[in-house]
This record gives C-alpha cells, structure tokens and sequence, in this order.
C-alpha cells in the first residue's frame, strides 16, 4: 500500500516569525487523526533556520500512536555521530521503533557552507562523512565494540545506547538521480527520497537502484503541492511561498524540485504519475504558510484518492 506523509511546517514558522514548536505537534496529531501515514520534519540549526528535529519528533513519539516519524532531511554531519546515535536512539525508543531518519549531506549553497563552518565541521568531506556516519550509527546500535573509519575510530561502542531493535530505525538518503547518489542508496541505504521534477527521471533512476542491489529499499519521494480547485490560485500561492522560501520563482525552483498547485484530482493525477514509476512512500510539504488548512483540504480531498494499492 502506498504511505503518504506530510512535512510538519518548521521552518514555515520560522519564515512568519513566529517559531512554534508546541504548535508542531498539535500539528502532527492533527495529521494523524487525519489518516496520514507519517510526519516528517526538516532540519537547518542556522541556515533556514526551524526547531531541531528529533527533540520535536520526541514530543511527537509521546503525542502520537501510529504515524511514521522522520526527517526530512537530517544533517547528521552537522554533530559528532556517537551524539546523533544517541538522540535518535532515544527518538526510536520512545515512538516504538517509528523513526525513520531521512538523512542529506547538506547542499552545495554559500548558506549551508557557512553553516557548517559555525559549528566546525568540515562542508567539503560532508558526503563522506555521512555515509561513514550511517556504518558507525549501525555499528552503534548494534552494540559493536569498536570502528575504525576514515574519518572517527573508537575502541569500544558497547556502551552506546541501543535503538528500539537492533537494526536502528531505517536510514534513507535524501538525494538526487546522479549516479553517485544512485550508487550509494543501493550500497548502504535503506530508502531513497528524492524531489525530482519529473516522474519519467524518477522511473529511469528506481529502475537503476533495483538493478544495483537485491536488498530491499523503499522508494521516497517528496513533493510540495498546494491543492486549490482554483488552478491558478493554487500556483500563484505556490509561487509566493517558494519566492519566500527561496528567493526564486516558483517556475525557477520547478526545474530541481517536484512542485505542482491544482484541485485534489489534478494533484492525485500528478502524483499517480510517481506512484505508476514506483514510489510507495509519498512525503508532502504543504506549499503554503497557512499550512493547517491546507492539511484539511488534503485529507479530505487529496488522501483518499492517493490511498490505493500501490501499481
């Protein structure tokens, strides 16, 4: 079955002003009460700015019963992984085992650069050092004795502290359609979720992975939508989010990310058209700073129509 997530709108409070993480989790309970399969937050200490993730998605665990946790996406190689193990673990603990940790290296942009630099990790070893992050996370909790990297080595990880099963929550990659990146899922990750524009890249990269690994791998994608029978109210609001979000144009942001305004039909049909390339697990950000009554539209218009049999 096809699982549909929404994007809790973090750093949206921060684009307002208003930063709200009480009000983030009333925002999850809303979205579970509403039939969405998962929550997801993103991550940015000073770049874009929000609330940090897995402390929000801890007072989610307590908050919820059902619904998937995940981010989208975390930058792990922001902070020392035996402490990034260690809140996700407690993260996993308290929701259950419902963490799903939706990881990215961080993007080639002067922001995130300088974000990096404050807190003194190294921007240009950023992919590496995450992907060694994810072994030595398993390693962690798994309860291993000890890792030797290119980048950390420590004598004895006994003592870390377990997650919920030994295996850890699942660790997709955040990424693109690169070679590189499609390489990388299908070596070490355990779900892909990418924002590609157009479903045809999406079905030509899924069919890469699966030809790269036999380990099973669910297949993300994360769209930003904004559904409005007015098609042209829909893209107009769109617009003005991303130009807030961004500093560019909606038609700008289109060309690298998977964006689309329409009615609840038009949306369900755009996002069929990922579904029928082999996403089985659809992650929305709401493309709008009135997030919440956009989350209504969507669970009573949008949902039912993507809660189907997945092609």
């Amino acid at each position: 079955m096809t699982k549909i997530g929404v994007l809790l709108p973090s750093r949206e409070t921060a684009m307002t002003g208003r930063h709200d993480a009480p009000g983030l989790v009333e925002f999850a309970r809303a979205a579970e009460d509403a039939g969405f399969d998962s929550v997801w937050v993103g991550d940015s200490p000073l770049a874009r700015t929000r609330v940090e993730p897995l402390t929000v998605l801890g007072a989610v665990a307590a908050s919820t019963s059902r619904v998937w946790l995940g981010t989208a996406a975390y930058t792990a190689t922001l902070r020392h992984p035996l402490l990034g193990a260690h809140s996700a673990a407690t993260v996993d603990q308290l929701s259950g085992g419902r963490l799903i940790l939706g990881l990215g290296a961080g993007f080639p942009i002067p922001e995130s650069e300088a974000e990096f630099d404050t807190v003194g990790a190294p921007f240009k070893q950023r992919v590496g050092r995450l992907d060694e992050t994810v072994t030595l996370w398993r390693r962690s909790w798994s309860g291993d004795d000890r890792f030797d990297g290119r980048y950390w080595s420590f004598d004895d990880l006994s003592r870390t502290l377990p997650a919920n099963d030994i295996a850890g929550p699942p660790l997709w990659l955040a990424g693109s359609d690169t070679p590189r990146v499609l390489q990388r899922v299908a070596a070490l990750y355990d779900g892909w979720l990418p924002f590609l524009p157009d479903p045809v890249a999406y079905a030509r990269a899924w069919d890469t992975i699966r030809g790269l690994t036999t380990r099973t791998i669910t297949a993300g994608f994360y769209a930003t939508i904004n559904v409005n029978d007015n098609a042209a109210q829909a893209r107009a609001e769109l617009d003005g989010y991303v130009r807030q979000y961004y500093r560019r144009s909606l038609d700008e942001m289109s060309m690298i990310q998977a964006y689309f305004g329409g009615s609840a039909e038009q949306c369900a049909d755009w996002l069929g058209r990922y579904l029928a390339a082999g996403a089985t697990h659809v992650v929305l950000r709401i493309g709008s700073l009135d997030a919440r009554h956009q989350l209504d539209a969507i669970a009573d218009t949008l949902l039912p129509a993507l809660s189907m049999p997945t092609p």
